[in-house]
């Protein structure tokens, strides 16, 4: 049972060794670096783009309907018709119908359509272009969450990483620890209890080493699946964690979140299209202009009768036309009287998208302020964590000190060095979180603010 535990141990910290120290040559992935990955292969990255790209085609889609369409074509025809034999008598004299009749034609032509002082199309399209603009706004808010998540989940990363290397620091002590108590308990000095103890607390930073070392796989994959990447491929991620604390007017950055951020803006454009789409659909109650032409280039035919008299003789007629074009064209006023009420429909739709278009605009307007704020909040209070964090690590490192030295002199029991070893153990793991909570605050505020990638 022991052994497999200290194979268990081995294993955790030869993770651990592969996770934070590559090899030689080895790639880096820093914060920035994982930013970029994020934003060119990432799920949300690529469904952000496919939003853009359906606003695009709804915008070609509303040319449609102000534009005019020409289209050419070249038709070949053919008609054969077989008639009953006969004769139609005209007083003494009897004329022999014809028995078969062969038309060939050949027409090539050009035919243009063009809807006009549609008013209703013409407000559509100004809803489609109202529709891209927000998109592509939605777009780059998409891409600022996506750097936030990815800077996130890479701290993460990281917070995993330095974790895993102070609990293997704390796994090193209890087994010297372990083996101090063993010494003195094979002489005498420490009761049994002592070593029981001992061999716990081992246990226990084992326990705490293995869960600490499979938390940074999670966090692995987790930042993995984010860059779009298989966790294999992952690069060792750069360890290095720092933070400056920074002063910020929250006035300031109120006004700078009003007027950078792109959800707000595609909300606005959003609104603007909301509205023209209303007017769209009621405008399809007025009446409007079309018009349409087309235009044949030297159409001919050809027309062979077959005709058969009282003798069974067979007699052919052939007859030809051509021209050298033929134009035609039509104006027309267009009215839509009754539709079945899809008129009706299509406005209700037009209003409900304009109610929720408003009520997405209102309700980011109004949490504007309390975003910031929340945001600054977090970050103070991430400032302050990490400052209680070092008083904390410092505490705890001088306590581990003195307590080593009585431990020296005989004033102080095995027990109470350990205790001072986990102490310090929790007040380094403080120190990691509260760094990557400021890494992670910081990130929220720039996108609260609607700054860059």
């Amino acid at each position: 049972m022991r052994s497999h535990s200290l194979i268990v141990t081995t294993v955790a910290a030869t993770m651990g060794i592969a996770l934070t120290a590559p090899m030689a040559g080895a790639e880096i992935l820093t914060v920035d670096k994982a930013v970029q990955l994020a934003l060119k292969q990432g799920s949300q990255a690529i469904q952000a783009e496919a939003g853009v790209l359906d606003a695009k085609s709804g915008l070609w889609g509303a040319y449609s309907g102000v534009l005019p369409q020409v289209g050419a074509s070249g038709t070949r025809g053919l008609a054969v018709t077989d008639y009953r034999p006969g004769e139609q008598v005209f007083g003494a004299f009897a004329i022999s119908l014809p028995e078969r009749r062969e038309s060939y034609s050949l027409t090539p032509s050009v035919v243009g359509s063009w809807s006009f002082l549609n008013l209703s199309s013409i407000s559509n399209l100004s809803a489609a272009r109202s529709t891209l603009k927000g998109a592509k706004l939605q777009r780059m808010a998409a891409r600022q969450d996506i750097a936030f998540n990815a800077r996130r989940q890479f701290y993460e990363v990281v917070k995993a990483i330095k974790l895993a290397e102070v609990s293997d620091g704390a796994l090193r002590l209890s087994r010297d620890n372990e083996r101090r108590v063993r010494a003195l308990f094979e002489v005498g000095s420490v009761s049994r209890s002592d070593l029981l103890k001992a061999q716990v607390q081992t246990s226990q930073s084992e326990l705490d080493s293995l869960t600490r070392h499979h938390a940074v796989t999670e966090q692995r994959i987790s930042l993995a699946t984010l860059l779009g990447v298989p966790e294999a491929g992952l690069d060792a991620v750069d360890t290095v964690l720092t933070a400056e604390p920074r002063d910020y007017d929250e006035a300031a950055m109120l006004t700078e979140a009003s007027r950078n951020r792109p959800d707000l803006m595609a909300a606005e454009a959003e609104l603007s299209a909301a509205h023209a789409s209303l007017r769209a659909s009621r405008w399809l109650r007025l009446p409007y202009l079309s018009a349409s032409a087309s235009y044949d280039y030297r159409p001919r035919s050809e027309t062979k009768t077959i005709i058969s008299d009282s003798t069974g003789a067979r007699t052919s007629f052939n007859s030809k036309s051509e021209s050298d074009f033929q134009f035609g064209g039509s104006l027309a006023i267009n009215l839509n009287i009754f539709d079945g009420f899809a008129t009706d429909a299509r406005i209700a739709a037009a209003r409900a998208r304009l109610l929720r278009a408003q009520d997405s605009r209102d309700a980011l307007r109004r949490n504007l302020a309390a975003d910031v704020h929340q945001s600054l909040l977090t970050y103070r209070e991430a400032i302050a964590g990490r400052e209680l964090a070092n008083r904390g690590l410092d505490s705890a490192t001088e306590s581990l000190k003195l307590t080593q030295q009585k431990y020296n002199v005989g004033s102080a029991t095995i027990l109470e060095l350990v205790d001072a070893q986990v102490q310090l153990q929790r007040a380094q793991s403080d120190a990691v979180s509260s760094t990557a909570a400021i890494r992670v605050s910081e990130a929220q505020l720039n996108r609260v603010l609607g700054r860059g990638e």
